[in-house]
């Protein structure tokens, strides 16, 4: 028998897909998102013979495990994103009590943590190749994991540690009569971090779904639309950091309407992608 002739794609350590040629003709091909966010372990590609179709899946139980991660995760985000968005619509319009907002805040940055966590349960629990032929298993219930090679849980564990800073700059918040040096140490600074840990967890989604270290266009690619509503969502979060950075000389933010109409419309974004991702399940 011709044996089977294959690549590998990704940047640089990650490997995100592999293609192998099949003696019959056609190529059969892996791919790291498809695999932890659908259960689908390899799918077949023939040139003549119409569309790509799946050659083995997860069983049923790890694509119901799959099913309801996504369920928790996707809300969790869509019900955050909605309370952030909240809470920048009471700072720009409300009564300008900023307890209010940051309560509202503080309960979105839950569903966020929450949201958070469950994706890394998504890929630490996802069922797993035993061979290059695709036959899958469904590996035990964990509640951590440590793969670092793993593109797809390194961008979600980054993207829960940003979750988590986000969570000191957001109960920092409440603490009252800071000075001007303590609020950008304590709620500036945590913010910004956060930030750059989401944006840095959206280059990494990038890389898997694009299989280089480069962005790309995906249009018709569900997978896709998630990662870039997401990243749009952080970059505007990052702006809106930046702009609520609190001057020395005066004792106000850099500029106030740009921090929160960054906030709500990056909060919309999360809310959207969530939404999006309750249709990118098995």
């Amino acid at each position: 028998m011709r044996r089977e002739e294959g690549h590998a794609e990704g940047a640089g350590p990650f490997v995100t897909r592999r293609t192998w040629v099949l003696p019959e003709g056609g190529t059969r091909v892996w791919e790291s998102r498809s695999a932890r966010r659908r259960g689908l372990l390899a799918y077949a590609v023939h040139a003549k013979q119409g569309p790509a179709r799946a050659t083995a899946s997860a069983d049923e139980a790890g694509l119901g495990r799959l099913r309801r991660l996504n369920a928790i995760a996707s809300v969790a985000f869509v019900i955050g994103g909605a309370l952030f968005a909240a809470g920048a619509a009471v700072a720009q319009f409300g009564s300008g009590d900023p307890t209010v907002s940051a309560c509202i805040y503080f309960a979105g940055g839950l569903f966020f943590n929450t949201g958070g966590y469950t994706a890394v349960l998504q890929v630490v629990n996802a069922p797993r190749p035993t061979q290059a032929s695709g036959t899958a298993v469904t590996p035990r219930w964990r509640w951590w994991s440590y793969e670092p090679m793993d593109v797809g849980w390194l961008s979600t564990v980054v993207l829960f540690s940003g979750t988590l800073v986000f969570a000191v700059n957001l109960l920092d918040s409440f603490l009252q009569g800071l000075t001007v040096q303590q609020v950008n140490r304590l709620i500036w600074a945590p913010d910004v971090v956060g930030c750059a840990l989401f944006l840095v967890s959206g280059h990494l989604a990038f890389v898997e779904i694009c299989h280089r270290s480069r962005p790309c266009l995906r249009s018709r690619s569900l997978g896709w639309w998630i990662v870039a509503v997401n990243q749009l969502g952080s970059v505007l979060f990052m702006v809106s950091a930046l702009a609520a950075f609190t001057r020395a000389s005066t004792g106000s933010l850099v500029n106030a309407t740009i921090a929160n109409w960054g906030t709500l419309v990056g909060a919309l974004c999360f809310s959207a992608a969530g939404a999006l991702q309750l249709d990118e399940h098995p």
